[in-house]
């Protein structure tokens, strides 16, 4: 459907417009005694030569009409008039002229402002006139500051204008509205907000990212939102494996180079946990081990000198004995990768106390390690307790606790 006929469809349904021929004829008559001397005539000569498509003598008829009309109703019913021509002519520029003489005419009912400024937002923006667009779009939020599609279309005008900052606020806007009326945001509202603050380097598109996985928890959209915040935090190895360790919770590893990165991050520090993210993916014919990425890391594997299930018990008691913190961590962490969460919550608990203790980092794998033993309360405080840069991915645990069974 053209978009002038949507224009059309949308005035007729919200009775902006009046419906033509027979309809306006009648609404003529009834007016008759309302109409001024100097104005019936010249309105009733364009009705007519619109409705017969006289487009001949439609460009004098509706300048006499104009200057004849001087009541809002009058003006309305021109403007509606015009407006049917330029739909007949598919002229968009004539629509938007017609459109906007009906909102100045001061004949509409307000309740009926958002729909024709949606009809003509929605022209002016394919035509690329965003001022004018912005405009119409914000006389129309105030007449209805929670109307969500107003919000979006204003949102797309801000961005062509180069109003990156305030776009993303509008659809923030929008969705809210929306959720405050008891409904839930269309998905694409979010993207398009996290699209606009990825493409501009914005730290807020992290945010973003978390408030459209609340809403939307699919492992695609974990995926996504995990990748956009290791992209935005430049993170180091260690906080990049715990984002991995994250999206292997949440069943959001997806390819070969979430498997890959993932295991190489891994090896040093876990290298069970390494084995066993490469055993899982080829399990569920994610990834095909005879590729020489996989080839290479089964054969560093084989080399890695790093902490064995064996060695552990020994390494706990001396960590838990030790008054630095450092080995405590260490242990902890290698327990988590074999799957063993609720001794290295035991260790990462015991590590708190200790002297050289990065709390921010200890809080976080404790968390970590409580949720994947499923003490989710337990994993919640802990996860509160993150502060510093490691803040971010705490956050992300919570949502994750919030949306998983």
């Amino acid at each position: 459907m053209r978009l002038s006929m949507t224009i059309w469809a949308l005035a007729l349904a919200s009775g902006a417009f009046t419906a033509p021929a027979t309809a306006q004829r009648a609404e003529l008559a009834q007016r008759k005694a309302n109409v001024p001397n100097e104005a019936k005539k010249p309105i009733f000569e364009l009705q007519t030569a619109v409705n017969a498509n006289d487009v001949a003598n439609i460009p004098a008829k509706l300048a006499a009409a104009q200057a004849a009309a001087k009541t809002p109703a009058d003006k309305l019913l021109v403007a509606q008039l015009h407006l049917k021509a330029a739909v007949a002519a598919n002229d968009e520029k004539a629509q938007m002229t017609a459109v906007e003489a009906m909102i100045a005419s001061g004949g509409l009912d307000p309740a009926q402002i958002p729909t024709v400024s949606i009809a003509l937002g929605k022209l002016q923006l394919k035509n690329r006139q965003y001022a004018q667009a912005s405009s119409t779009l914000e006389r129309a939020l105030a007449v209805s500051p929670g109307n969500s599609e107003v919000l979006i279309l204003l949102a797309e005008s801000r961005n062509a204008q180069g109003q990156v900052q305030e776009a993303i606020a509008l659809l923030k806007r929008a969705v809210q509205a929306k959720t405050a009326a008891g409904q839930k945001a269309d998905e694409a509202w979010y993207k398009r907000a996290i699209a606009l603050a990825f493409n501009a380097n914005l730290p807020s598109s992290v945010e973003l990212g978390r408030q459209w996985v609340a809403a939307y928890p699919t492992p695609a959209n974990w995926r996504d939102a995990i990748r956009i915040y290791r992209k935005v935090g430049n993170l180091d190895d260690g906080a990049t494996l715990d984002a991995l360790r994250l999206a292997r919770a949440a069943g959001a590893l997806e390819g070969d180079l979430d498997f890959h990165l993932y295991a190489v991050k891994a090896i040093g520090p876990s290298p069970g946990e390494a084995r066993a993210v490469i055993d899982e993916a080829i399990a569920a014919k994610k990834i095909d081990p005879n590729k020489p990425i996989f080839k290479e890391i089964s054969t560093a594997l084989a080399a890695s000198k790093g902490m064995s299930l064996a060695a552990l018990p020994a390494l706990a008691k001396e960590a838990l004995a030790s008054p630095a913190a450092r080995l405590a961590v260490r242990t902890g962490d290698a327990y988590y990768g074999y799957g063993e969460y609720a001794k290295a919550a035991e260790l990462y608990r015991a590590a708190l106390g200790k002297s050289g203790a990065d709390a921010g980092l200890i809080n976080l794998h404790l968390g970590m390690a409580l949720a994947r033993a499923g003490d989710k309360a337990g994993a919640t405080a802990a996860f509160n307790a993150v502060t510093g840069p490691r803040s971010e991915l705490a956050k992300f645990w919570l949502l994750y606790l919030a949306t998983s069974a």
